[in-house]
């Protein structure tokens, strides 16, 4: 058996392999959240390429005083660098010899484009490695109170994005829109009157518990109770903006209790 707490491996090293990525998960947002390697690497590596949901505090108190530090944040419609861009910067530090994090906010693989990075890396015969976050929707569903599977109530869960890369919410609903089931969508907010009405109309009820999770595990964390057919005209009234996701199950009635975080 090997890992953090054994033999030698207890000695955490400030000495990473140069010219090499690392695609590191960041977690949802609470710098405790952050797995024990991804602290590790964070606070060894010469330049970090972090994201815009990559928790407060995290690259400013945890990276070397002297690493290279570069915002490669994604807004919804404001883009800091282009995905391409980004790729192309990944290549071109570790050919200069650096050691290199590339922080991601969740696991860099659920949504991330850990894939499109990695591909990019491998096509330039850049070695890499990657470590696991924890996702948005594990984040939000344990820090709002909605098991995302339960036996009474969903035995399947789903994590999905609400904006296809070519702009649309063309999914597969039929299929997302079953019973005992609970659905995540990621950066589905400005689509969450079409999300609502397509996952009716293929046969959830309208009292269909939903939710909205912004700031999942932060401070600030909301959580917007609603059903399908409440939902778009909560969110509206509610001006709650991205970062969020929503959830769509019964779980979602288990918040009232389960709430421990806000609650507290």
């Amino acid at each position: 058996m090997t890992g953090p707490f054994q033999g030698e491996n207890m000695q955490i090293t400030n000495t990473l392999e140069k010219g090499k990525v690392w695609l590191v998960g960041a977690g949802p947002g609470d710098p405790d959240l952050l797995t024990l390697k991804a602290v590790r690497l964070i606070a060894s590596a010469d330049a970090l390429v972090y994201d815009h949901l990559v928790g407060d505090g995290i690259v400013e108190n945890l990276a070397r005083a002297d690493a290279r530090r570069i915002y490669a944040g994604k807004e919804a419609s404001r883009h800091t660098l282009p995905q391409d861009a980004i790729n192309t910067l990944l290549v071109d530090l570790a050919r200069q010899g650096l050691s290199v994090v590339r922080l991601k906010g969740g696991d860099p693989f659920i949504f991330g484009r850990g894939g499109e990075e990695l591909e990019a890396l491998a096509a330039a015969g850049i070695p890499f490695a990657v470590v696991p976050g924890v996702t948005a929707a594990a984040g939000c569903g344990a820090y709002s109170g909605f098991p995302l599977t339960h036996r009474d109530h969903a035995q399947a869960v789903t994590f999905v994005t609400g904006h296809l890369k070519d702009g649309t919410v063309n999914l597969d609903w039929p299929a997302l829109a079953r019973p005992g089931h609970t659905v995540v969508f990621y950066m589905g907010l400005g689509a969450a009157a079409e999300i609502c009405r397509q996952m009716i109309l293929h046969g959830l009820p309208p009292e269909t518990p939903a939710a909205i999770v912004r700031n999942g595990t932060l401070a600030d964390q909301q959580t917007l109770l609603a059903s399908l057919a409440t939902l778009p005209p909560r969110l509206a009234a509610s001006g709650i903006k991205p970062p969020a996701l929503i959830v769509v199950g019964s779980v979602v009635k288990l918040h009232e209790k389960l709430n421990w975080f806000e609650s507290t």
